[in-house]
């Protein structure tokens, strides 16, 4: 089964003379991975350019974030029909760095409706601010599952991919250690068989969290995982590429 590797671009590169080279070393890596399906998501403003350009089938194209309405008074915004119309085909919703500029759990369960609702897949971020020897971890991940799936029904859940992205190792130089990453996998999918029944059972989970070619074949391996939200590492063509490879002899 191939691994999912979405690529985070964030609010990078600077310009779309830079953003059209990445993307071009990004496709070419893809296209030559046979284990992974790669997913780009690159700023907003360079979505629908390099989206029209291309038109293979081994890279998909996602929006970093965007608003549940349609449209309306929302300065600033996208909405997600908006990025559907520039062939966005996947969402981020909830990752970390949104949560801590002020995005709520309701805002997320909003953001995961309207995605399913046009044919979009989310791709839904969970994870703790800090790590505790008390395990509050648990809770806090166990929480934000229940709010953001609060409204998909269980037939509509294989439609959705979670990830577990712990805000301490986002952009850090620390990852987690794959076996700690399993027990999470584990708990997420007892939390969803818990609210959703059977359908939990076959959630798709990925890990995002510092993941670079040095850790990736660990987290492959050990952790039940199916992918990877990449982030610092996705703007890096070299980098990027030995992600790839990694995965290819995992």
């Amino acid at each position: 089964m191939r691994a999912l590797v979405v690529a985070n671009w964030k609010m990078n590169p600077p310009t779309f003379r830079e953003a059209k080279k990445l993307f071009e070393a990004t496709r070419k890596a893809a296209e030559k991975a046979r284990k992974s399906n790669v997913v780009i998501a690159p700023p907003a403003v360079f979505l629908r350019e390099l989206s029209k350009r291309y038109r293979g089938s081994r890279v998909a194209f996602a929006v970093q974030n965007a608003h549940w309405e349609a449209g309306g008074a929302h300065t600033g915004e996208i909405s997600l029909r908006q990025a559907h119309d520039a062939r966005a085909h996947y969402a981020i919703i909830g990752h970390a760095e949104r949560r801590a500029e002020g995005e709520t759990d309701d805002d997320v369960r909003k953001k995961v409706a309207s995605a399913l609702a046009l044919k979009m897949t989310p791709i839904l971020c969970v994870g703790e601010k800090e790590r505790t020897d008390g395990g509050d971890q648990y809770g806090v991940v166990r929480e934000q599952l229940r709010a953001a799936l609060a409204d998909v029904a269980p037939a509509k859940l294989g439609g959705v991919l979670v990830v577990y992205e712990p805000l301490w190792s986002v952009g850090k130089d620390t990852t987690m250690d794959p076996r700690e990453m399993h027990q999470m996998a584990i708990f997420m999918r007892k939390c969803i068989v818990d609210t959703h029944g059977d359908a939990g059972r076959s959630l798709k989970i990925l890990y995002g969290g510092s993941v670079d070619e040095k850790n990736a074949g660990a987290m492959l391996r050990e952790a039940e995982v199916r992918g990877f939200l990449v982030g610092r590492a996705s703007i890096d063509a070299k980098g990027f590429s030995a992600l790839l490879k990694v995965i290819e002899n995992a």
